[in-house]
Order: C-alpha cells, then structure tokens, then sequence
C-alpha cells in the first residue's frame, strides 16, 4: 500500500515502514556546566564536613581523656596541693596568734580558700585514677622548672625550715609582720605554676581553677602590702 493512501485511510506509518532510519536518541545524559559546578562544590564541601568531623571528635576525645601520670594536670594538681598546705600551715598559726584582727581575717580566709582548693585538686587526681603524689621532682611538668626550685628542693616562694621555725616562735605584731612576707612571697612563687598550667592545659576545670587562683593570689599580694605597710615594716 503506497503511504499516501495509508495516510487517507488513517493508518499511522512509522518511519521504519517508510524505509526511512530512525534516528536514536543519545542515551548520555546531558551535564550542563553549572551542573557540574555545582556537583563539584558538593563534593568538597562534604570532604571539609568529614575532615571537621573527625577533628573535632579527636579534640573532644583528648579533651575528656583523663590525664596521665606525666602530664601537666596532674603535676599541677600535686605540686599546688603541696604548695597550699605549706600555706594553710603558716596561716594557721597567724589565725591563732597574729596581733591584728585584719591579719587573723586574712589568715583564716587562705585557710578556708586553699584548703578547699587542694580537696578539688585531690578529687581530680583520684578521679583521674592517680596516686596524690607522683614520683617525679616538684615542677618536672612544666617547661624550665627544676631550675626554679631552691638549693634545698624548695618550690618557688615556699618558705624554708627556719622561716617556718621564726613564724611559730614569734609573738605579737611579729606573728603579723613575718606572716605577711612570707605570704606575699609565697603566692608570687605560687604564681609561675599557675601560668604554666594556664599555657599547658585544655581541660575546662583545670583552667578555672587555676584562673581564680591567679586573681585571688594577685589580690592577696596587694593587701598583704598594705597590711605592711600599716605595720611599719617592709616586704
């Protein structure tokens, strides 16, 4: 049947029966440019997702990892610690025998704040399942601190035996006098541990503390000063 007449009877023809190729239509799909542009800012945005991920669940993991038997928290905590209790020790004796109700106010105030300082310290160590003493020399842990301590082993501002001897010997004002000088060398000395661990340390609780006792000690030392100052002697 010739088409013309298959087209006036209505029958459809494809273009196979018409002896004519049918042309097939590319099967690739068609990638626009800013397809591709967008496909590829993708692909890098999710690999900077993936890196930031697995960082941040490292830094967190170390963060919350207890410390070590080595490492700055620990020596910090035991090595405040000792250092308080040599505080709380002097100002015991200036609570009970200073002359001046200003120096048993301040000497009661350290005992309070650094007793309860060296109970939180204490709990770190056992929480962090390390002994409350280590086995390393005072300040091994931070940069340049073994050649802070004194000839006899001393930390820095710790008062030596005869000094802690002259103190429990004195009476009236002189309880006052050599509490202060003591005091007030006892916190600068104190102070060189706080900022090493400042420097060193990433664990939130650790530079909260050691920040209050920055600011506490910093302000101690001025009026300390004064109460010299008051009593007519030096520092």
């Amino acid at each position: 049947m010739e088409p013309l007449q298959l087209l006036r009877e209505g029958v459809s023809m494809t273009a196979t029966d018409a002896g004519v190729a049918p042309e097939v239509p590319d099967a690739r799909p068609v990638v626009r440019p800013a397809r591709r542009w967008r496909r590829a800012v993708g692909i890098a945005v999710l690999m900077v997702l993936v890196f930031a991920a697995g960082y941040a669940t490292h830094s967190i993991r170390r963060l919350w990892a207890a410390p070590d038997d080595s490492s700055v928290e620990a020596g910090f905590a035991r090595d405040m610690s000792a250092h308080h209790a040599q505080a709380v020790s002097m100002s015991m004796v200036a609570w009970q025998r200073a002359a001046r109700p200003a120096t048993r106010s301040m000497a009661y105030a350290t005992v309070t704040a650094q007793q309860q300082e060296i109970g939180v310290m204490q709990t770190w160590l056992d929480g962090w399942h390390l002994s409350a003493t280590g086995s390393r020399a005072p300040m091994a842990w931070m940069s340049g601190g073994a050649q802070m301590l004194t000839a006899d082993g001393r930390m820095p501002g710790m008062a030596s035996r005869d000094e802690l001897d002259r103190l429990d010997g004195a009476r009236g004002e002189q309880v006052d006098v050599l509490f202060c000088q003591l005091m007030i060398r006892h916190h600068v000395g104190g102070l060189h541990m706080i900022d090493a661990v400042l420097a060193g340390s990433r664990r939130p609780e650790v530079r909260e503390l050691a920040a209050k006792m920055r600011d506490n000690q910093r302000v101690e030392v001025v009026n300390l000063e004064h109460m010299l100052a008051d009593l007519g002697a030096a520092r």
